[in-house]
């Protein structure tokens, strides 16, 4: 048997379902009884919406109105309505699962998007990139709310539970957490020698965990930001 390694591991939000993406294309799904519809992103610029029972693929969305080049993110609503995409040609859309279209576009990024948040409390998403910036946008108009500079590429965001504060990991090993009403930094945490991989915040909220291309985890308190 050959062994390939798995680029990620999700959850399904609504049942005992784990999903991972394989680097030879696949996605691999175990106890997917529950589960109506799963949704990919690949490097090949399509999102495809399967039937997990059946491995049927339901809807492919490409072309002029989606992405150009391969995506390198992708969340979906609690409601399992919508999906919002982010590709290495800069350009976040949202698409509707049920029926394949892209419903609307977010366009402000002008280098890869490399991360996507939707917040919990409020009708937001937050979205980073390579152009070292972290944009707070407003869903139901499809407009930025703010625009939050780095010193260099954004690669991970984590909204703080149900607050209005959101964490980034960067390029330059550091991690910010921000204000999405103002768009301020209101706290730098440093340690890492190398870009951050991936944030996760605890149950409780007062703990921000943080892991590096420097081989390290670092867990940095923001019980004052619940």
């Amino acid at each position: 048997m050959n062994y390939v390694a798995a680029q990620w591991v999700r959850w399904h939000p609504r049942g005992h379902l784990v999903l991972a993406g394989s680097e030879d294309s696949t996605v691999w799904m175990w106890n997917a009884d529950k589960s109506k519809t799963i949704c990919t992103g690949s490097d090949d610029a399509t999102l495809r919406i399967w039937n997990p029972r059946s491995g049927e693929n339901i809807h492919v969305v490409r072309g002029h109105s989606f992405h150009t080049e391969g995506l390198t993110c992708l969340t979906i609503t609690s409601d399992s309505g919508l999906a919002l995409t982010g590709s290495k040609d800069s350009s976040v859309h949202i698409v509707n699962i049920t029926t394949g279209k892209v419903v609307s576009s977010l366009n402000a990024h002008s280098d890869s998007v490399e991360c996507i948040g939707l917040a919990i409390s409020s009708p937001w998403a937050a979205t980073g990139g390579m152009d070292k910036k972290l944009i707070v946008w407003d869903l139901q108009h499809s407009l930025p709310r703010c625009t939050c500079d780095h010193e260099d590429g954004v690669t991970c965001l984590s909204w703080l539970a149900t607050s209005r504060f959101l964490a980034t990991g960067c390029v330059d090993g550091k991690v910010r957490l921000w204000d999405s009403l103002s768009g301020d930094c209101v706290r730098t945490f440093s340690g890492h020698s190398d870009a951050i991989q991936s944030l996760a915040v605890s149950s409780n909220g007062e703990f921000l965990v943080s892991v590096s291309i420097d081989g390290t985890a670092r867990v940095f308190e923001i019980a004052d930001f619940r």
